[in-house]
């Protein structure tokens, strides 16, 4: 988490930890990879991976990866403003938004990403590979995409008031 206070404080999710043995002379040597989902619970949010010797540090660059590369989500409240889908690879995740009291209805990898970015409703379903890599990137994917009606409006050119 950021400790800077010139920085906005960060939610970081852990979603995986992989370990890799590498064979030595002297028997395995380990090391581990992190998928980390990074959000601001306002609005912003990020997967990030690190690899390291360790677990912690791993998780560290993770989180430090995911910070840089943070994308904006239009949010409606605590929910999203309309249906869409994402799809990365053969991970495909479905997000339909849900009235104030619902919760997150979703898996842990979708469930880390909606509660990164600070979504409280919504109701969501995860098809083809459970990939925590690839549904994780899905749900980005999908999130990244949403437009609010009066974006949509500007861009069309009418207004629906």
């Amino acid at each position: 988490m950021a400790n800077d206070s010139t920085q906005s404080e960060v939610i970081d999710k852990v979603v995986k930890i992989r370990r890799c043995a590498a064979v030595v002379k002297g028997g395995r040597r380990f090391s581990f990879s992190a998928l980390v989902i990074v959000g601001d619970g306002r609005g912003k949010v990020a997967w990030g991976h690190g690899k390291a010797n360790e677990v912690p540090p791993a998780v560290e660059k993770a989180i430090k990866d995911g910070t840089r590369k943070m994308v904006s989500v239009q949010l409606d409240g605590g929910t999203i403003p309309h249906e869409i889908v994402g799809r990365f690879g053969a991970a495909q995740v479905v997000l339909v938004p849900a009235s104030p009291g619902t919760g997150v209805i979703a898996g842990a990898t979708v469930r880390a990403v909606c509660e990164a970015v600070g979504i409280s409703d919504i109701l969501t379903k995860s098809f083809g590979s459970a990939n925590p890599a690839n549904v994780a990137k899905a749900t980005i994917d999908a999130l990244a995409h949403l437009r609010s009606k009066s974006s949509v409006e500007q861009l069309r050119g009418v207004s629906l008031s």
